[in-house]
């Protein structure tokens, strides 16, 4: 185990899986993310606008590095169809050194 302070995992809800591939696609394209995950089937309650919802929803979670952050951002702020989309980053503190050093080489910018 190697502990880090580069990487992220950045978590980011879309409303179907089509808006989750495309969006995973094109971070994937673009070399924001090294890797995104999508869990379907996630029941989300929240507020909004003064009242409390609910939807089903597609979780997606990217890993990445820290200096591919405002890109990533910037990217979901664009293409996601939400208002207000899901943009929660956590640190990575620690990880396999062969899948770190993966990670990092697939988020090098081209």
């Amino acid at each position: 185990m190697k502990a880090t302070a580069q990487f992220r995992v950045v978590l980011v809800t879309a409303p179907n899986l089509k808006t989750a591939r495309r969006l995973a696609r094109a971070a994937l394209r673009q070399r924001l993310a090294a890797c995104a995950n999508l869990i379907p089937g996630l029941e989300s309650h929240y507020w909004w606008r003064g009242k409390i919802e609910a939807s089903r929803e597609v979780l997606l979670l990217f890993k990445t590095r820290a200096a591919r952050l405002r890109e990533l951002e910037g990217l979901i702020l664009t293409e996601h169809p939400y208002d207000t989309p899901e943009f929660v980053v956590l640190q990575l503190t620690a990880g396999t050194e062969r899948y770190l050093a993966w990670l990092k080489q697939e988020t090098e910018q081209v």
